[in-house]
């Protein structure tokens, strides 16, 4: 397919793509054509909705977080399961970003950049857990998978404010606190290779988390918001979940949440 020459309607296209191997590398390739001055940005165009968003494969199964099933590091099959939900994690990953490029207007071109450095890094960690997946006998869509993450993205389609509160830094955070105890008990089960994966994976999200925070900072700043406070309301409005612990304070820090925000997780 020739490169579509204005990034935005790019970013749609692959958000729209159903084969996770046909969208990451085509992230890859519109982040290159990017990077290479080959596609321009129109921030102020409307592009429209469609009900195939975002594309996903026939495979995995969706269901609810409770019936995805135990994850066992005892064995093979366990382990498995482990990097296939951080793979579906990250698929969905890549699909939030190109929602977050393509779908709000009129942002800083800034804006636009950091989304689209988000898509990328998420499809690289996709293509490295569907890999190690590979090695471990089976395949992204061999277990279930929920969509919690992305019924947070489809809540705030229309108010980029609660997309930055709610999705980077606030769901996606999450990460930050899950990914060490998890790692701790890969290595543990001798599984270093995915081990590694996770210390990249985290290094990255550090970022993706204080892309979040720093637009929501602006966002709110723009329209004269106290951002504590309407944080507190948005939450209530959409419904989010509250983050329990135990916190990864220090990559929070490093993520750009204030020391007042850092008190209230500790």
């Amino acid at each position: 397919m020739a490169p579509i020459p204005e990034l935005r309607a790019w970013a749609r296209h692959c958000l729209l793509e159903a084969d996770p191997v046909v969208k990451t590398d085509e992230v890859a390739r519109m982040a290159a054509a990017r990077a290479a001055g080959a596609c321009a940005l129109d921030t102020a165009a409307m592009l429209a909705d469609s009900p195939a968003i975002p594309g996903r494969p026939a495979r995995p199964e969706l269901v609810a977080p409770k019936d995805v099933g135990r994850r066992s590091m005892a064995t093979p099959e366990g382990r498995a399961m482990l990097v296939h939900a951080l793979a579906h994690i990250e698929f969905n990953a890549v699909n939030l970003a190109l929602d977050a490029l393509w779908r709000f207007t009129d942002m800083p071109a800034p804006y636009y950049a950091d989304w689209l450095r988000v898509a990328s890094e998420e499809a690289t960690h996709f293509r490295l857990l569907a890999a190690h997946l590979a090695t471990l006998g089976h395949g992204y869509g061999d277990f279930p998978g929920h969509n919690s993450l992305w019924e947070m993205v489809a809540k705030t389609r229309g108010d980029v404010t609660a997309r930055m509160a709610l999705v980077p830094r606030t769901l996606e955070a999450r990460g930050l606190d899950a990914i060490p105890p998890l790692r701790a008990k890969l290595a543990q089960a001798g599984d270093l290779a995915a081990a590694r994966i996770l210390d990249i994976i985290l290094r990255d999200e550090v970022g993706h988390v204080e892309i979040g925070n720093r637009w929501y900072g602006w966002l709110c700043e723009r329209q004269g918001l106290e951002p504590y406070a309407t944080y507190d309301e948005l939450v209530e409005r959409y419904k989010a979940p509250v983050p329990k612990g135990p916190f990864n304070l220090e990559a929070r820090r490093r993520a750009g949440f204030s020391d007042r925000e850092l008190e209230r997780f500790a």
